[in-house]
């Protein structure tokens, strides 16, 4: 499987972007996709999930309510909407994928194998 995130850029604080994790070799449909983030010298950071069934989604408590997640099969891509965004949103986004991640381990990097590379997204004060 290989997971291409993209759609990072600059935008000033209050503004959108949508990031895009496209993947192939593999059906999206049947793999549960989350994101996470980073920031030079601080440990990756669970942002959100989706899992593959589309009916469970979790976001941190940091974006809950500005962040969402959305799903086109047909193009095999999951896709991450943020909103309302904060200078402290500022990290290198990466997706990950796994066909076997359970609920109970879903915030961690170990339950995905699969990773895109990441995507810059910064944001202006």
């Amino acid at each position: 499987v290989q997971l291409q995130a993209s759609g990072g850029g600059l935008v000033q604080a209050g503004g959108s972007l949508r990031l895009s994790c496209a993947a192939s070799g593999r059906s999206s449909r049947t793999m549960t996709t989350a994101w996470f983030r980073q920031v030079p010298g601080k440990e990756r950071e669970f942002v959100a999930v989706n899992f593959r069934s589309g009916s469970s989604t979790y976001f941190a408590d940091s974006v809950k309510g500005r962040f969402t997640l959305s799903r086109d099969n047909a193009k095999n891509t999951v896709y991450l909407q943020m909103n309302s965004l904060k200078p402290e949103d500022t990290a290198v986004y990466y997706c990950a994928a796994s066909e076997r991640v359970i609920h109970s381990t879903r915030f961690r990097e170990s339950s995905y194998e699969n990773w895109g590379r990441g995507t810059q997204v910064t944001v202006s004060s």
